[in-house]
């Protein structure tokens, strides 16, 4: 049996989701080396409804160690490109 993992909750004062993804979005491009760090499973809530979670990448498994870097419900395929 393997080791319980550890989930780190940050509140901030951002008032949008965009600006929450926006934030999740600098995060992962300034710490994405750190491999301790599972940034596609990151998710956004509004601090007063925390069950109520918005994922913000696809994080699809793709060829290899890679996974989708796409934002979640994008239209075509999965790709390693944010765009």
């Amino acid at each position: 049996m393997s080791p319980p993992r550890w989930v780190i909750h940050l509140p901030t004062t951002l008032t949008s989701l965009d600006d929450a993804t926006a934030l999740a979005v600098a995060l992962r491009d300034s710490l994405g080396h750190l491999t301790v760090i599972d940034f596609g499973e990151t998710t956004l809530s509004e601090e007063d409804h925390q069950s109520r979670r918005t994922r913000v990448w696809c994080d699809t498994p793709l060829d290899g160690p890679y996974r989708c870097h796409r934002p979640d419900d994008h239209p075509g395929t999965c790709a390693l490109d944010r765009s």
